[in-house]
């Protein structure tokens, strides 16, 4: 695989025509260079999301074996988050 830098200007051309078209600028300058040199290009896999990445190690730390009964940090979010909240507005830092 290579990888090209376009200049800023170029990279704007072939944006803004993608867009037009109605596809991705990586889709627009792999069907450009097919047409240009007759050859099958299939565009690189989609890496996903962030959490398709970490996908693996999301959940793989326990708590437990630092603090007594876990942290628990994903149980409350709501509550946890208008109480730190509530005391930023107490402290004057709102």
């Amino acid at each position: 695989m290579v990888t090209i830098v376009l200049p800023p200007d170029l990279e704007k051309s072939i944006t803004e025509r993608a867009l037009r078209n109605g596809t991705t600028p990586e889709l627009l300058v792999l069907e450009t260079l097919q047409q240009e040199y007759g050859h099958e290009v299939t565009p690189a896999p989609q890496a996903g999301t962030l959490a398709d990445f970490l996908g693996d190690y999301i959940g793989c730390l326990d708590s437990g074996e630092v603090i007594p009964g876990g942290a628990r940090m994903s149980e409350n979010i709501g509550e946890r988050f208008a109480e730190g909240m509530l005391e930023k507005h107490k402290a004057g830092k709102l």
